[in-house]
């Protein structure tokens, strides 16, 4: 299995990782990343050859109609849709570059910043409202229609609502929860450079002022904005339990820690 896809920055493989119980969880089953947009034809090939067959997009309609997802012809792949708008703030700077109206997008960042001034803020909104799309994802990880089925979960980023969504479903597996924030905290390193770089830069062009918890919300990972969200799942009795109430079954749970479990 590739350990990149050439035209994406934040794409792993989540396979590897240590159970609190002992054992890894299973390599070439649950992949997290950017978004497809910028795959190249070498990054289509690497796709084509891997056993990934669903592909989890958090991303809003706006985001996908931007940067649709490049996929290798001849492959069908199952797409899950489930956009979340709370983690689209790189959606918003990169709409910037398409709408030739900087200046509303520059207040609708501002009005996101004076909403949801922190990471963890703008992770606890969306754990209050998404349990049913986490709990899908959890689903089609656990019950695959193929012994290797593989699934990729994305957004923009890959940091925020993908950030989420892997670090309730590896909590559920029972991976260790110093692995899960040191997956999590990668996203920050994987962004820094280009990618980052062309986010901020456009964001200062409509004369919005890079504040630290501005830069952190576009291009940054820190381990406590992860460790307060899954703070509050513990409080509602575990990851296990949070995707309960999202409708996944006793029985469902059991599966994905099959699946995704050595």
């Amino acid at each position: 299995m590739p350990q990149r896809l050439d035209g994406t920055v934040n794409f792993r493989d989540t396979g590897g990782m240590p159970l609190a119980s002992g054992g890894t969880t299973r390599e070439g089953v649950l992949y997290r990343s950017d978004a497809l947009s910028g795959l190249t034809p070498r990054g289509l090939e690497q796709l084509a050859a891997t056993d990934i067959d669903v592909i989890v997009d958090f991303r809003t309609p706006f985001e996908q109609q931007m940067a649709p997802d490049r996929l290798p012809a001849g492959r069908t792949f199952r797409t899950l849709q489930l956009p979340l708008l709370e983690g689209a703030i790189t959606g918003l700077a990169q709409q910037a570059m398409q709408t030739g109206d900087p200046d509303a997008v520059a207040h609708a960042i501002g009005d996101a910043l004076d909403r949801l001034p922190t990471l963890g803020a703008l992770y606890l909104g969306m754990l209050q409202h998404a349990a049913s799309a986490f709990a899908d994802v959890a689903r089609a990880i656990g019950t695959p229609t193929s012994e290797n089925e593989a699934v990729l979960v994305h957004c923009t980023a890959g940091k925020d609502r993908t950030g989420v969504a892997i670090a309730l479903i590896l909590d559920a597996a029972g991976v260790e929860r110093d692995a899960i924030v040191a997956d999590y905290t990668l996203s920050e390193r994987n962004l820094a450079g280009p990618w980052a770089d062309r986010m901020l830069g456009t964001v200062a062009a409509m004369g919005v002022s890079l504040t630290p918890a501005l830069t952190t919300l576009i291009a940054g990972s820190p381990a406590s904005a992860i460790e307060e969200a899954l703070a509050w799942v513990d409080d509602q009795g575990g990851a296990a339990a949070y995707l309960g109430t999202g409708g996944l079954t006793d029985a469902e749970i059991a599966a994905l820690r099959t699946r995704l479990t050595t």
